[in-house]
């Protein structure tokens, strides 16, 4: 489950467009000005962000030209979703640093194609394909869960420390401590003991956590 931040000052249009995200399976937080989009950011890192050009305070462009600044947000997937139509203006962003732009009023299906789009250019591990492993394929998680599983089952038989999970998974939470990863671990488990898949994230004590691919043999 891809997580988007919608940086727009307007509550009606930025409900609006979540609802559409929602319902289209994406993980949606809103900032209503620069301010609060860069503290959402610092937090956590999403894997996209929907951005206005006209916000309070600071602009969307300024906005995206810090985070293109900034080596842990330099590649952080950006959409301007705005109302400047301007050729020049379009111009500006994406010489800026927005991966796309998209002019208001917008389709709701342009929109996730675009998104989707620029996920499978920028971060194609972010997107939600199917994958299988062991013949584990579809179970019933939570978000943290997904993105935990999902991270695991794409790169099975390798033992990650419980930093590289935060990092890879939680996205570089500066507030979220080590043993966090312990508890969504626990989580994972109880939801893959009813299709036998608990067994399958081991434990390496004393490095972290490994998925393996291999069921094992009844005795």
């Amino acid at each position: 489950m891809s997580r988007i931040l919608i940086v727009e000052d307007e509550a009606a249009i930025a409900e609006l467009v979540a609802i559409n995200l929602r319902h289209a399976g994406y993980e949606v937080s809103i900032a209503s000005d620069a301010e609060r989009a860069t503290e959402s950011v610092d937090r956590m890192l999403p894997d996209l962000v929907l951005l206005d050009w006209m916000l309070p305070g600071q602009s969307g462009l300024a906005l995206v030209k810090a985070w293109r600044s900034g080596a842990r947000t330099k590649a952080l997937p950006i959409i301007m979703l705005t109302a400047r139509a301007d050729e020049n203006d379009k111009l500006a962003g994406l010489d800026g640093g927005a991966d796309d732009y998209l002019t208001k009023p917008f389709s709701t299906k342009e929109l996730l194609a675009r998104i989707r789009a620029v996920l499978r250019r920028k971060a194609p591990q972010a997107l939600d394909d199917a994958v299988e492993v062991a013949g584990l394929r579809e179970v019933k998680v939570g978000p943290t869960e997904f993105r935990l599983l999902h991270f695991l089952m794409t790169h099975t038989e390798r033992v990650h420390s419980r930093a590289q999970l935060l990092d890879r998974v939680w996205g570089d939470h500066v507030f979220i401590e080590e043993r966090t990863v312990d508890v969504h671990v626990k989580r994972l488990r109880e939801a893959l003991a009813p299709v036998n898949g608990a067994q399958l994230v081991e434990t390496v004590r004393g490095a972290g956590y490994r998925m393996t691919q291999s069921q094992p043999q009844p005795a």
